[in-house]
Parts: structure tokens; sequence; C-alpha cells
């Protein structure tokens, strides 16, 4: 069977990499009386408290509801403990927010998990957490972060590479092989502890059966779990085995007795010390490890072998190379098809280890919030100031899914606007997997009974721009495209829940009922001038360009979706019709606001910017030059005459609209003009309002990065923007990388920045219109440069400055290593990729969490050759020949 046939049997992604890289530090483990989740649970406390919601583990796997877990620790004889999580800063230690400092690789990965690989570097010398600790906090918000490579630890080589793979040969029997490389020259020791484990369920009140894990033969560990059909995990070699149970060490955590023997942390108590006491001698418990003591020579290689099955099997090894040969054969094959197009093979090296990080960040997240509120029936109940802290009228949210993540240590938890762009991606190798993704958020136990879509779990009530309906039908389209079939199904049943959730922006995000939307920082932190979720002291309501454009998007959105299900049902006619009225009246409201008739576009600079409304009625521009200003741009689409002719009802009314309402059809819409291959637009820009936006945002000087648009124009570096506002002084300045402002924590930056998302974004809309426009359409590319280009041309121009973050220059280097020169020219790292969360606006250096292969994920997608336009329906174009692009 190949990897393509595996996809659509769910039962080949019963087992993935669906453990935590970190739980600790996570709001759902956090029982605090203050909802000081950093504290409560830490990375030194972690060792030996058992959690509540989900289990941690380095390079770890486990079942689709993760009762049993398989992850591998280390220790290096020199560590303070044993290494079996992932070490990073919580959010105050930080110069610039929580980092992971540690260095891991995902490699490969298929989409079914039928084979795996990542590559974990280990340090042989004492790992330095307390100069990264402190090192961090002496630094300032001008300086970087101090990262595990500027302590010196790997300038002699002195660490191991270790290679973890998976190869299924069933959906239930699972091969490990875990391969040690030396990088010194030097001799080297290592212990190595292949640990399986259960997660803690029967400690709550609700069910007391305790699965059990039993040894007393050196190379096989049972497991016995009714709810499983594992029932063995065997070691190649003759090893020692060790027993503990998965139960929180009270007396070493809190300094009362202990309820049970053998805590979680016996295991890593012998090794450290060698008490045999901590390790249960009779060879049971419910947390178990095989125990490799390993001295390897200077450079030397060896090579370890484990499987996990549910048969019982003489020889479990015998088929070993066989099936990790198949495996890793078909992995091949499946990549090679999906990159037939693609020439280059670093573009294939790129996009390929964008997949693997992607597939490794899927992740098995639960979260009952009305449990996490009361408390479970054995425990002690929670705080009562729990009930006020966070998350308390989200008390029907129940998740128990495998959820793609942004990033398993640093974004542990799904961010919604996050992974509408992850379904991107995913849907190139496994549509059903990204359809599943959008559908879950919008079931009745994710979506709230208002209508909202839950954000993340620090404040589920947060507000994230609505790109849910733009991620469902583009992902519909490729879907179709793929497999010459629409899902209508899918497409139906996600449109119905979406219709609650534009309604619940409308009557909750539009205080004045004028369709201008207040959503909030809308997910660009710190964006603006100051807190954009923040009340003003003297009642002034702050009005966004980007908060109305995105509903515009959305009105859009929902109309294309409304018309592709009515050439299948005419009742979707009337709903298409009513998403387009809406779409026009957003669209006049933005240039048409209370009595003064009040524009957020500003003819003077010839720009979209934030407005302050006063108690008064007066209206003041905040004129400052930031993508808020470019997102108008999102908010277009092109619907062909043979759509509409197609579609006698619509075609009817939306005539009458026209005809009627001049002040609404006469503004934006552009439905009358008919432009190539007689198509219609509807855009919240008229052409000279996209050229003048064009004209800033292809300027050097402002937005435009040899890597992508930037989030704030470069103008502000030598001019910082100044407002004064009720007699306090704001000043934005152009940072191009880390953020120097403490707003949400100071762990990113949109003040100068390359995000992926909007960048995307911006690449699809320039599509769209040229789509409209044709060819003749040109402006100036770049700014200044008296050189002109249509607006595909522009659009591939910016997937290349995008690509070029991660590819190979003509030196060999790639930006996104940044300064490091080990990482540009070692061939132990500079091939190895870390898909960071945004990057630098000047030299592409990656910045903020380096596992964020969700949204930059769409790095794929971009080396992705273009579909036809069947693809998208009239969203893109062919392009030129030269670019290798499919015809």
């Amino acid at each position: 069977m190949s990897e393509k046939e595996r996809i659509s049997d769910v039962s080949w992604k019963k087992w993935g990499p669906y453990v935590s890289n970190r739980e600790w530090g996570l709001v759902r483990e956090d029982y605090s009386e203050n909802g000081d989740a950093w504290n409560y649970t830490n990375h030194d406390t972690a060792e030996a408290k058992t959690y509540r919601w989900g289990e941690e583990g380095i390079c770890g796997i486990c079942d689709d509801l993760q009762k049993l877990v398989f992850s591998v620790g280390f220790w290096n004889k020199k560590d303070k403990m044993v290494k079996e999580r992932f070490f990073g800063l919580t959010n105050g230690q930080g110069n610039h927010g929580e980092d992971v400092k540690e260095y891991f690789y995902y490699l490969d990965s298929t989409p079914t998990h039928s084979y795996m690989k990542m590559l974990y570097k280990y340090p042989q010398n004492s790992f330095p957490y307390e100069d990264l600790i402190t090192t961090n906090g002496r630094r300032s918000k001008e300086e970087p972060e101090y990262e595990l490579i500027d302590t010196g630890i790997f300038d002699h080589d002195e660490y191991f590479d270790i290679f973890i793979e998976y190869a299924k040969e069933s959906q239930n029997d699972i091969l490990v092989r875990i391969t040690v490389v030396n990088k010194s020259e030097n001799e080297a020791s290592l212990v190595l502890l292949p640990t399986i484990w259960f997660r803690n369920t029967w400690n709550w009140g609700y069910d007391d059966y305790q699965p059990q894990l039993s040894g007393g033969e050196a190379r096989r560990i049972k497991v016995n779990c009714k709810d499983l059909d594992i029932k063995n995990l065997y070691a190649k070699q003759s090893l020692k085995t060790l027993f503990c149970n998965n139960e929180t060490n009270n007396h070493r955590l809190y300094q009362s007795a202990n309820v049970n023997e053998y805590c979680k942390d016996g295991i890593n108590q012998f090794i450290l010390t060698g008490n045999s006491a901590t390790v249960n001698p009779e060879n049971t418990g419910t947390k178990a490890a095989f125990f490799i003591d390993e001295d390897f020579n200077g450079n030397e290689s060896k090579t370890f072998e484990f499987r996990i099955t549910d048969k019982d099997i003489r020889d479990p090894f015998s088929d070993f190379t066989t099936v990790f040969d198949e495996r890793t054969r078909e992995a091949d094959e499946f990549y090679a098809e999906i990159q037939k197009g693609i020439k280059s093979d670093d573009e294939k090296l790129v996009q390929r280890q964008a997949f693997a990080g992607m597939l490794w960040n899927k992740m098995f997240y639960h979260y009952n919030v009305e449990k996490w509120l009361k408390g479970d029936p054995s425990q002690m109940p929670p705080q009562k100031s729990r009930e006020k802290i966070r998350n308390y009228d989200w008390k029907h949210l129940n998740n128990e899914h495998i959820i793609s993540m942004p990033d398993k240590w640093e974004y542990p938890w799904y961010a919604t606007w996050d992974l509408a762009f992850h379904t991107i991606s995913f849907s190139l190798i496994d549509p059903d997997f990204a359809k599943h993704q959008l559908k879950l958020f919008l079931f009745e136990w994710y979506m709230h009974p208002n209508g909202q879509l839950p954000a993340y779990e620090w404040d589920l009530s947060d507000v994230n721009p609505p790109v849910h309906a733009w991620a469902v039908f583009r992902v519909f389209k490729i879907d179709e495209y793929l497999r010459d079939k629409p899902d209508l199904e899918f497409l139906e049943s996600a449109f119905q829940k979406l219709l609650m959730n534009f309604t619940w922006w409308v009557n909750k995000k539009d205080v004045n009922g004028n369709n201008i939307f207040e959503g909030g920082f809308l997910g660009l932190d710190n964006i603006g001038v100051f807190d954009r979720n923040a009340t003003l002291p003297n009642g002034e309501q702050l009005e966004q360009s980007d908060g109305t454009s995105w509903m515009a998007m959305f009105a859009l959105n929902m109309m294309r979706i409304a018309l592709e299900l009515a050439l299948y049902n005419n009742v979707y006619e009337e709903m298409a019709m009513k998403f387009f009225e809406h779409f026009l009246s957003i669209a006049h409201s933005l240039d048409n606001m209370g009595d003064e008739k009040f524009s957020l576009w500003d003819d003077e600079d010839e720009f979209f910017y934030d407005a302050i409304t006063s108690s008064d009625g007066t209206h003041m521009y905040l004129r400052m030059r930031t993508i808020v200003g470019l997102i108008p741009m999102f908010a277009v689409e092109v619907i062909d005459d043979e759509m509409i002719e197609n579609l006698p009802n619509f075609k009817k009314r939306m005539k009458w609209v026209l005809e009627n309402k001049p002040e609404l059809a006469s503004l934006v819409s552009r439905w009358e003009v008919k432009g190539q291959d007689s198509k219609h637009l509807l855009s919240l820009l008229r052409g000279h309002r996209l050229k003048r936006l064009l004209s800033r945002m292809l300027d050097p000087d402002e937005f435009l990065s040899d890597y992508g648009v930037r989030a704030l124009s470069k103008e502000y570096e030598k001019n910082p923007y100044t407002l004064n506002l009720n007699e306090t002084d704001y000043t934005v300045k152009y940072t191009p990388a880390e953020s120097d402002s403490g707003l949400f924590g100071g762990n990113s930056n949109w003040r100068g920045p390359i995000w992926f998302p909007i960048n995307f974004l911006i690449i699809e809309s320039l599509q769209r219109f040229f789509f409209y426009y044709s060819p003749d359409f040109l402006v100036e590319y770049p700014t200044g440069s008296g050189n002109y280009s249509n607006l595909d041309q522009i659009a591939n121009s910016l997937n290349k400055r995008l690509s070029k973050i991660f590819l190979q220059d003509a030196h060999g280097k790639r930006p996104v290593h940044g300064q490091y020169e080990r990482f540009q020219t070692d061939p132990d790292f500079k091939d190895y990729l870390l898909f960071y969360e945004y990057f630098h606006g000047d030299n592409g250096r990656g910045v903020g969490a380096s596992h964020q292969t969700g949204w930059t994920g769409l790095i794929a997608k971009i080396l992705q050759p273009r579909f036809s336009q069947k693809e998208i329906a009239e969203s893109e174009t062919e392009m030129p020949e030269d670019t290798g692009e499919k015809k």
C-alpha cells in the first residue's frame, strides 16, 4: 500500500507525534490562586509533577487519545537532571518573552506518520540552564535573545547528534530507531532512556481503572491496557528495565507524604543518584524505561532499535530493516509526486522539512473548561478566585482531539487564526486532515453558543481576524483540484456554522451599528500606537481600518461560498445576495462614518489609517503607516459572467441593488464594469486607491524588503511616529526584529518584521486583482525604479522574496540562519532548518518562536508550483513560462 492510498484510512493515524514539547507553564495545568500559569508548573518541577491534561516529551509519540506515550530521555552524566523535556525561558525570564533554548529539527514525516524522522543536538557538557536565565535576564529589549549557541557549548563539537526515526509496520506496530553520533573527537558517555508510560487518568475520580506495565525480561516491557491493542515494547539489545509510577512526588515538591510509591521521577532519581529505592523492584508500574549506558569513541555512531507493537513476536527485529526501507522509499515516492514541478533540490529540501515540521507539530489537545473550573471529584477543589481569572464563560468547551499547533514548545495550544493558515499547506499533502481541522472549530464543543470561535487557551474570548471562511473555501478548492471532485458536504456544513460566527461579529464588534468593526488587537499584538484592546480614558472610540476590512473580506468569502453552493442548490442564491449587500454596506461605511461622512481613507496621504472618534463625534487619524492600512486589499473577489448567468435569481437581485442603491454600487464595487474575459470585481479598492497603496507597499524605503513586505514602514526608523493623546506621549519606532515593547509580553513584534500570513494574503490579493485587471494594469515596481510590472509579476516576485529567506544564496548561505556562521557553513547545521514565527525586516533572520511551522509553513505552499485556475476558482492565474509553474 502506498502512502497516498493510506491517507484516507484514519486507522493509520491512530499513532503519531501527538506529544507536547512542553506541558509545564500552561493554563490547563494551572490551578493557582492568581492564574500565574508560568510559575505554577515550571521546567524544574515538571520532572516530579503528574500532569492533568496532557504529557510532554522529546520526540514523543502516542495514540490519538494519549492513553500511552513513548518518548526518550537522555543524560550526559554532567547535567543536573535527566533531559526528558526541552528547556526554555518563561515569559518573565526572557528579554523578549518566552523562548525555547534547544536545537532540534523535524526532518521528515508522511501524513499518516508511517515514517518520521527528527534530530536533537544534545550537548556533552553541563547544560547552561543558569547562564541562559541570568544572561537573558540582564539583557534589555534593545539586545537580542541570548541563545544556546551563544553560550559556546557547541564550540568544540562536544555534542551528540541524536536521530530518532519511526516506521510503522502496520497501524499498531511501530518500529523505533535511535542513532547517536558523537560529534566530538573525544570519548563521551551517554545514558539513553527509551520510556513508555500511561497518562494518569485514574486519579481524577471518574474512572479508577489503572493500566499496568510489567517486565522481568531483558528485552521486553509488557503493556496491559483494556483500551489499547498495544501489548509490548521490545528492545533489540538485552537491557536493564526500570519501573515507577506516573504519580506526583508530593514529598519532593510539597514536603508532604506521598500517596503512591515509586513516583514519576523515580527512574530519574535512580539514574542521577543510584538510589534503587526510587524504582520498583517488582518490575511493574505505570511508567517504565530501558536503561542504556554507553561510551562512545570519538566520532563514533551507534544505533539502537525498539518496537512498540500489538503483537507477540518471537523475533521482533527480523524484518526491521525491510520495514524501514519500505517506509522511507514510500515517503520518497509520496513527496516526489508532490514536488514533481519543483526543479531545485534546495527548494525540495526546504519544502519537505516545512511539511515535516507541520506534521510533527500535530498534538493531542485536551481541555474541558467546566472540569478545569470546578476541579475533579477526587482532588482538592480549585481556589474560588479561579472562577473569575480566565475562560469562565466558556464552560461548553470540551476539546479532546489531535490539533495542529503553532509550535509544540512555545505555543503548545491552538491559535484559531494560525490554524486557518496551517490548513492551506496541509491541504497539499492531506486534504482530509485540513478539512477536519477547520470543521473542529465549528463544532458545538469548540464554537461558543453565541457564535464566537475560541482564540487560544490564555484567553478563549480574545478576537482574531476572521479568516476561517477564507480557509474553508481555499481548502475546498485545493481538495477539489487534487481529487477532481467537490466535497460539497464539507463546504455546506462549514457554511452553516460560519453564519453563526459572522453574526457574532456583527452583533458584538460593531458597537455603533455602523458597519465599522472594532476587533481589538486582532492578533497583531503591538502594531498600534497603544494597546488596541485598551479602553481609552475619555470615552474615545478606536475605529479600525483592519477590523472593518477583515469583515469585508469575511463577507466576500461567505458570498463566494454561497455562490459555489448555489450552483448545486439554488436556495443559496439568497444567502449569496445577503453577503453581497453586506459587503457593499461595509465598503460604504469605510468611507462614510458618522454625520461628517468621515472616511478611513486619508485623501491627503492616500493611505488607510485607524482613527479615533471622540465623544463629540469628531475624528482624528492615527497617521502611522502599518500593514493595517494594507489589509483593505484582502477584501477582493472576482466572479466570471458564466457563474452569474447560471444563477438567475442572484443576477436579478444584484441588478436591482446596483440600480436602486447607487451610493453603494458606485463607490467600490466595479461589478457593473466587466474586466478581462467578462469578469466582475468586488473590492474595497478602486484602481486609483490600489495603485496608491501599492506605491507605499512596494517602496523599499517603506514596506518592501528584500525578503517580503514589512509590517511597519521603514520610514519610522529615522523618524519615529509620535502621538500625544490625553496628555500622554506615545512613540513608535521601526524595529525590524525583536520587540522593544512590553505589550503582550513582548514576545512578538509587528513593528517592522516580515510575517508570512500577511504576506501570503497580499500575494493572493494581487493575483485576484490581476485576474480582473489583466496584464495591462501596471504599477511601478519597486517604487522609484522607473520599471513597471503587472500585478501577477509583482505577486510572483514577492513569492521569491519570501522563499529567499530559506533558500541558499550564491554563497551557500541562508538568510534565516542570521549571523551565526556555524549555522551558515557547518555541514552538521547548515541544511537543517528552523521555521520561525517572523523574520527580520531587513536581512531575513528568523525571530521569535523557532518551530513555528504553523503559519510559516506557508512556505511549503509558496514553493509549490501553482495549480491551474481550477484550484481556487478564478482567484489565481497562470505564471510566466520561465517560472516553472504549471500551465
